[in-house]
């Protein structure tokens, strides 16, 4: 689903595409291959990009009833953070960040990284599942 971005109009998939380009690097590839996997797992995900200021090109998020996860760039990481990623399980313990918190998890991904695709998809499912189940988080303790 197209939504558009209230910056400027554009849709929010086209200034994804666009800061996938300007990254031009290991980043801009391993966010567009955790984004390919999240319209896997969720066909009906919305794509969004907030937090916009001058000095940030925004962050491009996914939604379904609510935050799944934002895809966030830094020098030496793309960071996955899911909004509810503490009431998640996770078995393949794809977690690796954020994880004192009683809301949100993360995953950092290095370069060179490989993140498993059929966890990380059902991860996404989870997180949509407990989205459209309409309940508050829950946190669970980090271990």
């Amino acid at each position: 689903m197209k939504r558009l971005d209230s910056s400027n109009g554009e849709a929010a998939s086209e200034r994804i595409d666009a800061r996938i380009a300007e990254l031009a690097d290991w980043r801009g590839d391993t966010l567009s291959r955790m984004r390919k996997l999240i319209k896997q797992a969720d066909p009906d995900v919305v794509e969004e990009v907030k937090w916009v200021k001058p000095t940030n090109p925004g962050v491009p998020t996914w939604e379904h009833d609510g935050i799944i996860c934002t895809g966030e760039t830094y020098k030496s990481v793309v960071k996955l953070t899911f909004a509810k990623g503490a009431s998640l399980k996770d078995p393949a313990q794809l977690f690796n960040s954020s994880l004192e918190g009683n809301t949100r998890r993360a995953i950092d991904i290095h370069e060179g990284d490989k993140v498993d695709a059929v966890a990380f998809k059902a991860l996404i499912r989870a997180a949509v599942a407990l989205n459209t189940a309409g309940r508050k988080a829950e946190p669970r303790r980090a271990k």
